[in-house]
């Protein structure tokens, strides 16, 4: 998914619904997100994310629940 800008659209997505993390690039062309909200948050960007930006082509996401890391803004990993 890379060279399609989803990282940055995910970024500005997240902090457009008031979510907190962080996304990144995988070595694979995969992308990566951990990402904390209010549920209603998170399923708002989770349905964002199965379309992503207009050049994107998803072709699956997964979901995972995990630990609350307490993160305090929405950044983008190198």
């Amino acid at each position: 998914m890379q060279g399609v800008w989803y990282r940055a659209s995910t970024e500005r997505k997240a902090k457009e619904l008031g979510i907190c993390g962080f996304v990144q690039n995988e070595p694979n062309g995969d992308v990566y997100a951990e990402c904390e909200g209010t549920e209603a948050q998170l399923n708002a960007l989770i349905a964002w994310c199965k379309k992503g930006p207009p050049l994107a082509k998803v072709s699956d996401i997964k979901i995972e629940k995990g630990e609350i890391l307490g993160f305090d803004s929405f950044s983008i990993k190198r």
